[in-house]
């Protein structure tokens, strides 16, 4: 089957640049900068994250880690402490692996170009092409999910998106809308951010304040919402995990380390069992078990079924699992995953 020949809006970019200066967002806090390692950090941040909680961990971020070097220094459980609450905590060890290698293979300095930005842990294309475009001007094309949903409503582009190949075709569309000039880049890029997060929105249009509403197809056809289309979706998993809630005489909790992969990898967190059976298993015999009210914790393509059981003993024993106890006052600042840390600071 040929492909079909789609024409581009004549003067796209340039209303794109001139709404941006005028209605865009201007005073987020990494903005109006050129440090790659702010704009960096903001845009792994902002993956899956609304701006407003942004807004609290982007100056705290900074405030412990100024720069790439710090952060390439620090022990990975600070970071993940840090990051504590934000979620997809792989971000976090990419962030730290990424931090590291700009270090060592690029001398502390990210580099330029969006191709090589792309090697680095964590980075995809479309966060390279964003660091690229504000940082050195680079004529690159990002293609996030709301820029996908502004560009296939506007270009009244129907494709599949879960068929790899129209998605490779959508971003070469992306990269000739590109404006001609490298110094409208980070103003156009940003102006694609700020429509798709503002206007153009998953299931409510504003076309009325749209710049480029007399070129989009969609609107012309009065179904801007049927874009874009994607098809495949994602299958939800489940998981029941119990869940130690050990405290000794001294009120300390038993927390161990997660392991390097699967949930909640790296962080602390109570002990986690397949089983009620598993988990009273692991404490000694004579302690009686409180049963805490049971929860579900949604994650974005997985439900987790979490049982609490606390447990309060006396003396020296611990239970029969991999941990250590821990002061109040200490698991406060460590890396734990959001349940665990509203479970404990409820207690």
């Amino acid at each position: 089957m040929p492909e079909t020949v789609m024409t581009l809006p004549d003067g796209f970019a340039r209303r794109m640049v001139d709404w941006q200066r005028l209605y865009g967002r201007q005073s987020l806090p990494w903005q109006n900068t050129q440090d790659p390692y702010r704009v960096w950090l903001s845009e792994i941040m902002l993956q899956q994250t609304q701006v407003s909680t942004v807004l609290d961990y982007f100056p705290r971020f900074l405030t412990r880690f100024p720069d790439v070097a710090a952060l390439a220094a620090a022990p990975q459980d600070d970071v993940l402490a840090l990051w504590s609450g934000l979620g997809y905590y792989t971000r976090a060890r990419n962030l730290h692996k990424c931090a590291q290698e700009v270090m060592v293979r690029f001398g502390g300095a990210f580099p330029r170009r969006a191709e090589d930005l792309q090697t680095l842990p964590g980075i995809g294309r479309s966060t390279a092409a964003a660091i690229a475009a504000f940082c050195f001007g680079e004529r690159a094309a990002i293609l996030d999910g709301n820029v996908k949903r502004v560009l296939t409503r506007v270009l009244g582009y129907g494709a599949d998106l879960a068929v790899a190949q129209n998605e490779k075709a959508l971003w070469a569309l992306a990269q000739e809308l590109l404006p001609a000039q490298a110094a409208d880049m980070p103003r156009y890029t940003q102006a694609l951010m700020d429509l798709g997060a503002t206007v153009c929105l998953p299931r409510k249009t504003q076309c009325e304040a749209c710049p480029v509403s007399t070129l989009c197809e969609a609107l012309a056809q009065g179904e801007p919402l049927a874009y874009p289309v994607k098809t495949r979706k994602l299958k939800r998993s489940s998981a029941t995990l119990w869940l130690l809630w050990a405290v000794n005489a001294h009120g300390q909790v038993w927390l161990q380390k997660r392991p390097d992969t699967g949930i909640w990898a790296g962080l602390f967190s109570l002990p986690v069992f397949d089983s009620e059976a598993d988990l009273l298993a692991a404490w000694p015999k004579g302690i009686e078990p409180q049963y805490i009210a049971s929860w579900k914790h949604v994650l974005t393509h997985r439900d987790l079924y979490l049982h609490p059981v606390r447990m309060r003993g006396s003396g020296k024993s611990a239970p029969a699992c991999d941990g250590q106890w821990v002061d109040a006052k200490d698991w406060s600042a460590m890396g734990l995953p959001a349940p665990i840390r509203a479970l404990l600071a409820a207690a």
